[in-house]
């Protein structure tokens, strides 16, 4: 692959070296490479879209559900919340076959053949006979991934597209390296689904726009919040591969920011789940996305409530 420098880069978008250098702090020059003191970038780059003059998608989604809808939740919510904190081995009991269940269903609804057992095995370090080393490579990146959204959620890091990219280079990671990370740079279909993703060129404008849609949010349920980001994310399917497990994880650690629990799309309900997002993606109505995510949500209150 060819580079170019910052002083290359000025001259070649009309921008200034400085703002090249917050750009590039910011993650947002895609296959940028640090090299000591300086930046190597993309000869094919493309230049990033400003987000100072992008205006937030005044778009209305179709949500109506009823006023007390998320009233359970937030009661169930509640109860866990004045139990804390957990004790410490409950907790990490719990978190232990939380996370392996999520890598598990989460790989599963993607075709990784793994079964649960043996998705602890490979976790536990162990290769599983007749398996493929993507998919083992599947188990152990996912729960890196994991650890790195409860890393993210420690220090109160907010939702950015440096986050989003962070986390699908650990989801591809060893499986994809040149893809992992780096927003997609060609077209691509959803097998089965009536939406159409985007053209590649307006990926990273998209991007910038669903950040800050995201961030205009939060008058919104955070149920509803998560599940719009999930959504609109996998809408734009800003990867060429690893967009699903990528929109989970990034789900996940929305209502995890929000003090909820993170949700398990089951492997079994992968018809439900694609149906509702599709119908979410060529209408705008998320009624249904958002009561599936409700009722995952309930579970697991229920789950953590039933152990304390």
């Amino acid at each position: 692959m060819k580079f170019i420098t910052t002083k290359d880069a000025v001259k070649k978008w009309n921008i200034s070296e400085r703002r090249i250098r917050q750009l590039l702090q910011d993650g947002r020059i895609e296959g940028a490479v640090k090299n000591g003191n300086s930046w190597n970038i993309p000869v094919d780059a493309i230049k990033p879209v400003d987000k100072r003059v992008i205006k937030p998608d005044s778009k209305e989604f179709i949500i109506d559900l009823e006023e007390n809808y998320f009233n359970e939740v937030d009661e169930l919510k509640k109860t866990l919340d004045g139990k804390r904190p957990i004790p410490k081995e409950t907790l990490r009991s719990l978190e232990e076959s939380i996370n392996l269940e999520w890598t598990f269903n989460s790989n599963g609804i993607e075709g990784n053949t793994l079964t649960l057992r043996e998705t602890q095995i490979v976790l536990e370090g162990i290769t599983v006979g007749g398996k493929s080393i993507k998919e083992h490579l599947e188990a152990i990146n996912h729960e890196k991934a994991i650890i790195y959204l409860n890393e993210l959620v420690k220090e109160n890091n907010p939702i950015t597209e440096w986050n989003i990219k962070n986390i699908h280079q650990l989801v591809l990671k060893e499986i994809d390296d040149e893809n992992a990370g780096r927003y997609r740079r060609e077209n691509v279909t959803i097998k089965g689904a009536a939406h159409t993703p985007p053209d590649y060129l307006k990926v990273p404008e998209l991007m910038e726009k669903l950040i800050l849609n995201y961030e205009n949010w939060n008058g919104f349920h955070p149920i509803i919040q998560a599940a719009l980001l999930h959504g609109e994310l996998l809408k734009i399917h800003p990867f060429v591969d690893g967009n699903g497990r990528t929109s989970r994880l990034l789900m996940n650690l929305d209502l995890m920011n929000h003090g909820f629990n993170p949700v398990i799309i089951k492997k079994e309900d992968r018809l439900e789940y694609y149906e509702t997002l599709d119908k979410a993606h060529t209408t705008g109505n998320y009624n249904d996305f958002v009561k599936l995510i409700t009722r995952l949500e309930i579970e697991m209150l229920k789950k953590y409530l039933e152990l304390l």
